[in-house]
């Protein structure tokens, strides 16, 4: 209950910002096929939990969303862990680490800057980080046909029955294929369209990657997408000059 009032007060944050926190739909369990993937966890009421996902992509440096590590400032939360745990539990290993958000982050622009990072206070040990693009790389290679894969603890696809259409469970890391749909400056917009044979993010998945075809590199962060997560995921692209300008503080860039 505690992560599902999480969740719905930072959906409605999103959603006055007209940017809906987002989990995977139609994927699958992941298991040990991304262990760079870890899910964001604070304490809530006395009792951690998981809110949203992200990626190791240093040593010591977790890659998030601004409007998650945002969300837990405006509610005076600084304490935040991070586990790479494939099914986030009670008992999962978490590693406490301090936010970093996006001094540029700002809903009214149209970059809005929505990327934090988590600095561990320790280096994830065995598991390899993954990789950013380089400068422009999406406005350089083709992408028309290509695929992203993206991977998220957040919930799953909705189901009708009982009471009414609901999402699935989240807190599990998930995996799923979304093809090319279009590209601006900022945004990499990806189709997750069952009905085309894509899958994609929902609630629970924002800041959490979207790796070119079966690569590790990230083209984008899980930004948002359409309420019943069944058409558009919207990721923030990290090949831009404002997102490298903000990486740059906490890593060393391509």
């Amino acid at each position: 209950m505690v992560r599902l009032t999480a969740l719905v007060a930072l959906f409605a944050l999103a959603l006055a910002a007209a940017v809906p926190a987002h989990a995977i739909t139609y994927g699958v369990p992941d298991g040990n096929g991304h262990p760079q993937v870890g899910a964001l966890v604070a304490e809530f009421d006395g009792q951690k939990d998981w809110l949203c996902s992200g990626t190791l992509i240093a040593p010591t440096v977790y890659l998030t969303a601004a409007h998650c590590t945002a969300y837990l400032e405006s509610q005076g939360i600084s304490d935040v862990w991070v586990t790479f745990d494939s099914v986030f539990s009670a008992d999962s290993t978490l590693i406490h680490g301090t936010m970093h958000t996006n001094p540029g982050y700002n809903q009214r622009q149209s970059d809005t800057g929505d990327i934090a990072v988590v600095v561990l206070d320790r280096a994830v040990k065995g598991v390899t980080p993954a990789t950013l693009p380089t400068a422009g790389l999406f406005d350089q290679i083709p992408l028309a046909g290509r695929a992203f894969t993206a991977v998220g603890y957040g919930v799953q696809e909705r189901s009708s029955g009982g009471g009414g259409p609901a999402h699935g469970p989240g807190g599990t890391r998930m995996v799923a294929t979304s093809t090319f749909e279009a590209l601006n400056k900022t945004w990499l917009r990806l189709s997750q369209n069952p009905a085309t044979g894509d899958s994609g993010t929902c609630f629970g998945d924002s800041g959490g990657p979207n790796f070119l075809d079966t690569s590790t590199m990230i083209a984008g962060i899980t930004i948002t997408g359409d309420s019943v997560c069944r058409s558009t995921n919207v990721t923030y692209r990290l090949d831009t000059p404002s997102a490298r300008t903000f990486l740059a503080n906490f890593v060393a860039l391509p």
